[in-house]
């Protein structure tokens, strides 16, 4: 509370980025561990909650004739605009707020004061509530080709592993600390995921210290391992996801990346995944994108291309897209490095363990992935986040990008996860808000010294709440399968509810299925009716999205629905309506000209992608029949235009 100069003030406004729209009035207060605006100009007390370990810059600007404005972006995407209109009470809270955001060291985040009243055997089960180790029982191990070693006990090894590795049975303790000498940081090829039906695997390392001409026998031997506890092929991959060019950069400095001459049998392969600095600068020019009040739609396409950020996570999925070919079709063991091992590393052998094991697609497979990739293996959560004031230069959103890859990958499968999009955002939410401890410090040897005796785990409050991350569509029957996305360029969108989530306007807060489950027939609705609905709305969309691409654009916006007979064809639609359609069906309905596309709704229907129409509508041939004709009713009269049982009709066709 010491940093606090003035914890409350009276009669500040809180302005709306996008519309010129009346600000909203209210009280500004700081607590010790929150800044809280609630609203006093309205009937409703509305309320707006920061935590102060979420800020990520505040800013005070010129003052102004309204008053002295001071800006708050945070690190989930949250972006606050206040006037004060005392320059002095803007200054104490600016410089509060600069404190409070930026704390010294680690013990004064969020987790040390967090207490949700657990008594000291609740905490402790909690930290043990999801072990890594058991997940390699679970691939079968130990085994003929693989087992667990306590090499690195005591750390000894390398301190920003897991005590507990995977390593090739035939490997050595001359092999394994030989390989340390010679990797970077001592981060020697461990194993991430081991495929049971190809007997192929997936190890991570950092890269070797071989610049232009080193070698050593007990690294070569170490891959010779990896190779031969896969019978089923000849050759194994070596995947540096680093662009060539900064490959051969690190090779002068003495490091690298492996010679093929000294290595047995091996296949090298560049990704050309960037490094955290590219990264960093394409989100803030994406995030600057974001924060254009008024843009034309060539100016907003045009910053999205500029920021480069969505070509940025096409090559991650292509990566992780290639190594889980090279273990489920060509039956190769992959051995996959950046520069230390645990930032593309992590991206990579998480999307490929993602797209090989329907474990990782449940809500309780993906924290064990994230324990097991990212937790365990030493990404530096609290350098690359920002936790504690630092070098702004080790701050990166290699996370976010993960997170990004994978809401992608349920975009093309929306059938095949048991989580859905607000699990993705709880989980990003909580890596920044430093609540609980599972994301503090840099690596498992940091969290054991600190955070176990006074911190709480994340996870089990997560599983506590699991049916809020459910996915009505998920189907287990698909999940089964190896997932092949594609990566065309066509298939990588802006994601609305990471960037976007907190501002007003621009999508429904409460989406449609909310409003029937809460709604006036909430009594009536079962788990089927909860598919249907769901499953009916993803087809209306992917119905009116492929309108709009086969169709041209005519002035339905400027003339009105009702005269949407007397429309001619003009120009092209995609790109003025794409903000549009990439938000919500509901919001056809809310802007007035939904009803217009009922005279071109044959015509979508038969263009439609029926491949997607078959994974889609399976759900509603089953359940079709069990949803009242009351809430039929009523989902028609929101979409406003159409009966759903004659969209459903002419969607079954196709099966």
């Amino acid at each position: 509370m010491e940093h606090i100069l003035t914890p409350k003030v009276e009669e500040v406004k809180l302005l709306d980025r996008y519309t010129a729209k009346k600000p909203a009035i209210g009280t500004l207060y700081l607590t010790a561990t929150h800044l809280i605006f609630v609203e006093t100009s309205c009937n409703t007390r509305k309320e707006t909650w920061m935590l102060h370990h979420l800020i990520a810059t505040v800013e005070k600007l010129p003052l102004t004739a309204m008053g002295c404005p001071l800006h708050i972006s945070c690190k989930n995407f949250h972006v606050a605009h206040f006037v004060i209109s005392s320059e002095r009470d803007c200054q104490n809270v600016h410089q509060s707020l600069v404190r409070l955001s930026q704390p010294g060291k680690v013990e004064e985040l969020y987790a040390f004061l967090y207490n949700p009243k657990q008594d000291e055997d609740e905490r402790r089960n909690g930290w043990g509530f999801i072990d890594s180790a058991m997940d390699f029982k679970r691939m079968g191990l130990p085994n003929e080709f693989w087992e667990m070693t306590d090499l690195n006990k005591n750390y000894e090894l390398c301190s920003t592993y897991h005590s507990e590795l995977g390593i090739p049975k035939t490997a050595s303790k001359g092999t394994v600390f030989g390989s340390a000498k010679f990797r970077s940081r001592g981060r020697i090829p461990t194993l991430s995921y081991y495929h049971k039906e190809s007997n192929a695997a997936i190890c991570r390392c950092s890269q070797p210290l071989s610049g232009l001409s080193a070698r050593c026998v007990e690294d070569e031997e170490m891959l010779q391992a990896i190779s031969r506890a896969n019978p089923k092929s000849t050759f194994m991959y070596v995947v540096d996801t680093r662009p060539k060019l900064n490959a051969m950069a690190n090779r002068a400095a003495g490091k690298g990346y492996e010679n093929e001459d000294n290595y047995s049998n091996i296949c090298f392969q560049f990704v050309g995944i960037e490094n955290i600095h590219v990264m960093r600068n394409s989100l803030q020019k994406l995030l600057e994108v974001c924060a254009m009040k008024s843009p034309t739609m060539s100016d907003y396409l045009t910053g999205l291309e500029n920021s480069g950020w969505l070509r940025h996570i096409k090559a991650v999925m292509d990566a992780g897209v290639f190594l889980a070919k090279a273990v489920a079709e060509d039956k190769a063991s992959v051995l996959v490095h950046c520069s230390d091992g645990w930032d593309r590393t992590a991206q990579v052998c998480s999307l490929a363990s993602i797209l090989l094991d329907p474990f990782y697609r449940t809500i309780k497979g993906l924290m064990v992935l994230i324990e097991k990739e990212w937790i365990s293996m030493g990404h530096k959560f609290t350098q690359r986040c920002g936790h504690v004031d630092g070098d702004p230069k080790e701050v990166s959103p290699v996370f976010t990008q993960f997170i990004e890859c994978l809401w992608n990958l349920m975009e093309q499968y929306p059938c095949g996860f048991e989580y859905n999009e607000k699990y993705l955002l709880e989980i990003h939410n909580h890596v920044y808000s430093c609540q609980f401890g599972n994301f503090i410090g840099n690596c498992q040897r940091e969290r054991e010294e600190i955070l176990y005796e006074r911190t709480f785990s994340v996870w089990p409050f997560l599983w506590e709440n699991r049916h809020q991350y459910r996915n009505p569509l998920h189907k287990c029957s698909l999940g089964r399968e190896v997932l092949r996305p594609s990566t065309l360029p066509l298939n990588f969108k802006f994601w609305c509810g990471m960037y976007n989530h907190f501002d007003k306007g621009m999508q429904p807060k409460q989406s449609i299925l909310e409003h029937l489950v809460f709604g006036k027939y909430s009594d009536r609705l079962t788990y089927s009716t909860v598919c249907y609905v769901t499953a009916l709305l993803t087809v209306f969309t992917y119905v009116l999205l492929c309108y709009v691409m086969f169709t041209q654009y005519f002035e339905i916006a400027a003339k009105g629905a009702s005269t949407a007979s007397s429309y001619t064809l003009g120009t092209p639609v995609f790109v003025e309506f794409f903000p549009l359609f990439s938000a919500d069906p509901l919001k056809l309905c809310q802007v007035g000209w939904g009803a217009s596309l009922h005279n071109y709704f044959q015509v979508s229907l038969e263009m439609f992608n029926q491949v997607q129409v078959r994974a889609l509508a399976g759900p509603l041939k089953d359940i079709q029949r069990l949803v009242p004709k009351p809430l039929l009713h009523c989902l028609g009269t929101m979409l406003g235009f159409i009966r759903p049982e004659y969209l459903v009709s002419h969607v079954l066709r196709f099966l």
